[in-house]
């Protein structure tokens, strides 16, 4: 039965229903025209189920819930982007479109060749951090953050890219190397570590996450990075004082950039007390505490709510504007298909073939993770305000194809894992 993968084109169709739900009650909601929109819903929906029906056709035997919970929560995103920033819909179908397309090459990945991916960790740690450096010294200043690249008509995020390879170098090292991390022979601070040399890549990582809080103003990403990495060096050598010793480091560079940097200091007093200039800096913040209270168990529903008053709702608070008009049960809605994603990308990497893609996988599963945790932590004030994107739902081309290929990944990390 695995290999129809029934299970998931049952979830498809239901995910496709939501999505031609929304886009119906937004349009009629708006006043667009709905033929024309339907006609996004169809594109969308054809490569969906192309996707599907390549994966049966080769008998993938990959995770069958990736591909519908990954377009019920891009279901979710463009029916909000399409009340919200209607001029931004297409574009957005076409980014979806793409990583759909993307998803299913990735998921088609024979295993062998992650095999050979784990030889090359050296290069993937060089493009990683050759994509830092390229956003630090090309990229362009939006939003507040030095994170994109100008490409002609494209506006590009080398980070969401460099997420992914990132991702691919600590899982090629850390299996090389989880034995000797784990092994102390020395003493540094009076704490047990291996020889320098073998933390030489990790404190690389912690430099480039540095600079990305100094050059680039983008605090999210490089909270990201390190966490990242400090997950995936515990999960290798099962060494808390690497967490620890991690944590510690990465505290003390935000302490010294919050008293040399006037952005970090910025977004660290907003976060303390957002209301101390509610109309001005602490506006973004307030406003979606507003939009959060607002919406109560069920929301004002879809169109009636004010979410528009939030600067940038249609990227870093778009959780907002689905707690505001669709209610504690939307956003549930929304919290549980990320957490259901999240379990089965763990599930893939407990039942990897090889330590390569078990790291890979719970590093994705990870990544995933911390950004949903990141971003709805910053727009409850539980955390500071980070600025990245809820992986499917926000806008944003780079996040949106970089996201369905990790997912495609993991997919195709899942394909012989499921018969073990």
């Amino acid at each position: 039965m695995a290999l129809k993968r029934g299970c998931e084109r049952g979830l498809l169709a239901a995910a496709l229903l939501v999505l031609l739900n929304g886009f119906a009650v937004a349009c009629l909601a708006s006043g667009k025209s709905l033929p024309q929109i339907m006609q996004s819903a169809l594109v969308i929906a054809t490569i969906a189920v192309s996707a599907h029906a390549v994966l049966t056709l080769r008998k993938s035997r990959g995770d069958q819930l990736f591909l519908p919970i990954a377009v019920c929560l891009s279901g979710f995103g463009l029916t909000m982007l399409l009340r919200l920033k209607p001029e931004l819909f297409q574009a957005q179908v076409v980014w979806c479109s793409l990583g759909l397309a993307v998803f299913t090459v990735m998921a088609l990945l024979p295993g062998r060749w992650f095999l050979k991916m784990s030889l090359f960790k050296y290069s993937w740690g060089v493009l990683t951090i050759g994509l830092v450096m390229a956003t630090a010294l090309f990229g362009v200043d939006i939003g507040g953050h030095r994170s994109w690249i100008i490409l002609g008509p494209l506006r590009l995020q080398p980070s969401e890219i460099a997420k992914l390879t990132l991702v691919m170098f600590m899982a090629a090292y850390l299996c090389e190397r989880h034995v000797v991390l784990a092994q102390t022979d020395r003493k540094l601070f009076g704490i047990s570590v291996p020889q320098l040399r073998y933390l030489a890549p990790l404190l690389a990582v912690w430099g480039m996450t540095l600079l990305m809080v100094v050059a680039q103003v983008d605090l999210g990403t490089a909270l990201l990075f390190f966490s990242i990495t400090l997950a995936m060096l515990y999960m290798a050598s099962g060494r808390k004082i690497y967490v620890i010793a991690g944590i510690a480091l990465f505290l003390l560079g935000v302490v010294v950039c919050y008293y040399g940097y006037y952005h970090i200091r910025t977004r660290v007093d907003i976060w303390l007390n957002p209301w101390a200039d509610p109309n001005g800096r602490g506006y973004q913040i307030v406003q979606s505490l507003f939009a959060l209270a607002a919406g109560g168990l069920f929301g004002k529903g879809l169109g009636l709510g004010r979410p528009e008053l939030i600067p940038e709702v249609h990227t870093d608070f778009i959780f907002a504007a689905i707690a505001e008009e669709l209610g504690v049960a939307g956003s549930m809605a929304v919290f549980l298909l990320y957490l259901l994603l999240i379990v089965r990308a763990f599930r893939v990497a407990l039942r990897g073939r090889d330590s390569f893609r078990m790291l890979a996988a719970a590093g994705f599963a990870t990544a995933l993770a911390l950004q949903v945790l990141l971003i709805v932590g910053g727009i409850s004030k539980f955390l500071p305000l980070t600025g990245i994107t809820l992986p499917f739902v926000s806008y944003g081309g780079s996040s949106m194809v970089a996201n369905y290929a990790l997912l495609g990944l993991l997919t195709a990390m899942g394909e012989e894992g499921e018969s073990s």
